[in-house]
């Protein structure tokens, strides 16, 4: 089976997660820049089958879209017009930053390693996916 590819877009960097082959587990892949993640999906897709994006949809506590959403929606265009056969779906992203970070704490990562954006962009994605997968029962 092919896996399903979250997406943590930021203006910088830019996490990514996905499933095992069977779609069971969501699992951090990597953090990549953010001028990189096209050219680093055609690298991953090369090599791994992917039936769909999964992209963060930020959204205000209002439930109205984020300062960041046109980017995230340039981004998602890019999406389509890189990867034609691939759907994209969206995912509200509402806290996962804060949720990454606490997820880290619960586990016992050391203050230092807290620090590093890159893991909490990473682990971001994780729970992008993660919620995808629960609203879909999956």
């Amino acid at each position: 089976m092919p896996r399903i590819l979250a997406i943590d877009y930021g203006s910088k960097r830019t996490g990514l997660a996905v499933t095992d082959p069977l779609q069971i587990i969501a699992t951090g892949l990597t953090t990549v820049d953010t001028p990189l993640a096209i050219e680093y999906l055609k690298d991953y897709i090369s090599k791994e089958a992917v039936e769909l994006f999964v992209v963060g949809e930020a959204k205000q506590k209002d439930g109205s879209p984020a300062q960041s959403t046109p980017l995230i929606n340039a981004f998602v265009e890019l999406l389509k017009k890189n990867f034609p056969l691939i759907p994209v779906e969206r995912e509200d992203e509402s806290h996962t930053s804060k949720r990454a970070f606490q997820t880290m704490i619960d586990s016992g990562i050391g203050k230092n390693k807290r620090r590093d954006k890159k893991l909490v962009d990473k682990i971001s994605a994780v729970l992008i996916l993660q919620g995808y997968m629960e609203r879909k029962g999956m």
